[in-house]
């Protein structure tokens, strides 16, 4: 996989935003393929589709892409909040690219996908209203918070300027598609249990480490009344899926 990016193709434009735009999904056009079947390319769709740019032409899943100059950090700025949030909760959501670049080297640095069943409405973040002195004023959008989406939801494919094997990124791929059969309230349950048991420094945890968490849990679903068996069902599911492994009663091991 090539990590240059082809900047002739900013020649006539001026604004920076719009270089990157054109770079950036010129790049993803050229270089990258489908993490769900394993298409060798991706369809670039018209312009202003809304939360769509890419669609891949074998198996029909679609992607918006996002880039951000120097590193992602913990927020990605996205379009129009409402609309964001009626697309979650749509069937046909996409999955979604996050690209960081240097445009003076004209270089990749680092690309991952994030399949559309790991979002949820925690990971959408409302940002403020336009002032009334704004062009779009009252214009409300938002931000993708990467931080709260589980490391198993972020796959790199560029990490580092390195790409990884297509073959790791299509394997860590299907092995979160089971989520795409749960309703929204379902994975966002599974997908709490998920970041609380990757706060829990290294490779075993215990059954006791996760009800730690119990009361962040209880404030997250208040209307659930048994939290713990909550913890066991969620951590039984995780083990099914092989994202855990079982090492003996009350034990666990994460698995990368």
């Amino acid at each position: 996989m090539n990590t240059s990016l082809d900047m002739s193709l900013a020649e006539s434009y001026t604004s920076h935003s719009q270089m990157a735009r054109v770079v950036t999904e010129n790049w993803v056009e050229k270089n990258m393929y489908c993490p769900r079947c394993g298409c060798s390319h991706l369809e670039h769709l018209k312009a202003n589709q809304p939360v769509a740019d890419f669609a891949c032409p074998q198996c029909g899943e679609i992607f918006e892409s996002k880039a951000k100059k120097g590193t992602l950090g913990r927020k990605v700025a996205d379009g129009a909040y409402e609309t964001m949030i009626q697309r979650i909760h749509d069937a046909d959501n996409p999955d979604f690219f996050f690209m960081s670049y240097d445009l003076a080297a004209a270089k990749v640095l680092d690309f991952l996908i994030v399949p559309r069943y790991f979002f949820v409405d925690a990971v959408i973040e409302k940002r403020n209203p336009l002032a009334a002195s704004a062009r779009r004023a009252g214009w409300t959008g938002c931000s993708i918070l990467l931080e709260e989406i589980p490391s198993y939801g972020r796959i790199p494919i560029i990490r580092g300027g390195l790409a990884e094997a297509k073959e790791d990124v299509c394997r860590k791929y299907r092995s979160t598609a089971f989520l795409a059969e749960m309703n929204l309230s379902s994975r966002g349950w599974l997908m709490d249990v998920f970041r609380c048991m990757e706060e829990i420094k290294g490779e075993c945890f215990t059954l006791q480490d996760m009800y730690g968490f119990e009361e962040r849990l209880q404030i997250l679903h208040p209307e659930n009344h048994n939290i713990r068996a909550k913890i066991r069902q969620q951590l039984q599911l995780l083990r099914d899926r092989g994202l855990i492994q079982f090492i003996s009663r009350g034990v666990y091991r994460k698995r990368g």
